[in-house]
Parts: C-alpha cells; sequence; structure tokens
C-alpha cells in the first residue's frame, strides 16, 4: 500500500483527492513499461530502481518508479525488466517508450548564447543546430531520430529541455 499524504491541511484545502491519486500524466513510467497496468500491479519494491546501472530511475513522488533525467540517462540495458517479478513490462525487443524531447525558450540560443551541449550528449543525432545569418545557430530537432534516452535533458545547463509524452495510435 502507498502512502498518501492526507493531512488535514491537505484534506481543509480540498486537496484529499489529490494526494489519493497518481498524476501519471507527469510521471515518465520505465522504459518498456505497460501503462494500461502499470499503476495497478506495481507493487512499489523497487528493484527496478536498484538495478538501474544509470540511476535514472527513482521513487516518486507516489512510491511508484519513475525517470528523473535530471542526473542521468537511460541505456536501455533492460535490468528495470528482467528484474521484475510483477507482468508489468513489455517484452524489451518492442519499442521502450513513448516519449520525445522538446526545447523551449530558456534555451541558451534564444539570447544568443552559442551553447551545444545538448547536441554533443545526443548519441542518435536527433539534436542538430542549423546556422542562422547573423544569429548563433538554432537547434533543430529531429524526432524520428529521438529515443528518448533523456542524454540531452540532464546536459543542458538551464533545463530547457524536456520530455513530452506522446500517445500511440
Amino acid at each position: 500500500m502507498q502512502n498518501l499524504d492526507l493531512s488535514r491541511r491537505k484534506f481543509l484545502s480540498g486537496k484529499f483527492r489529490e494526494a489519493a491519486t497518481v498524476d501519471a500524466s507527469r510521471a515518465i513510467l520505465p522504459p518498456w513499461a505497460d501503462v494500461d497496468i502499470f499503476w495497478e500491479k506495481c507493487t512499489q519494491c523497487g528493484d527496478c530502481i536498484q538495478q538501474c546501472e544509470t540511476q535514472v530511475l527513482i521513487k516518486g513522488e507516489r512510491g511508484y518508479p519513475e525517470v528523473c533525467f535530471a542526473q542521468a540517462e537511460c541505456t536501455f540495458c533492460g535490468k528495470c525488466a528482467e528484474i521484475c517479478q510483477q507482468p508489468i513490462f513489455k517484452p524489451i525487443t518492442s519499442e521502450a517508450w513513448q516519449h520525445k524531447i522538446a526545447i523551449n525558450n530558456a534555451c541558451l540560443t534564444q539570447r544568443q548564447v552559442e551553447c551545444r551541449s545538448c547536441q554533443d550528449n545526443c548519441q542518435w543525432r536527433a539534436i542538430s543546430f542549423k546556422p542562422m545569418l547573423g544569429q548563433v545557430a538554432q537547434p533543430q530537432l529531429n524526432l524520428e531520430l529521438c529515443n528518448g534516452c533523456g542524454a540531452c535533458v540532464a546536459a543542458c545547463p538551464v533545463q530547457a529541455i524536456s520530455m513530452l509524452i506522446t500517445q500511440t495510435a
């Protein structure tokens, strides 16, 4: 059972319902997690978090494992799916997840500061820079190449990169 913040303050402010639900729209689940059954069948044992070689998996606000790209990237080693005793992961031969990067206006290039940290850390070359006349080069995304590993997220010095969870058709 998960620990919920059902304090009097939450109750009186009307946020008790918020405390009792998991905000699935914000959390990035471990790779290959089956979104349809994850929240129901995950036991919050933490085995996947312990096995994560890059420590990109953390215990989220509600106790479920989540991906946090602030310090690391996912190498898609598959250890999280292999160690889990619950049937909450899809085969690791399938696509790991459905999210892609987005770069917001906080990007240093928007302030005419040369920075290519994201490109330098993107092994898949999903980020390139387009030269601009009289300005610093601007980032260009190729979402077809993006696998959502998060290497660029941790590398960004101003946290201008985030992950957008996309829906499958």
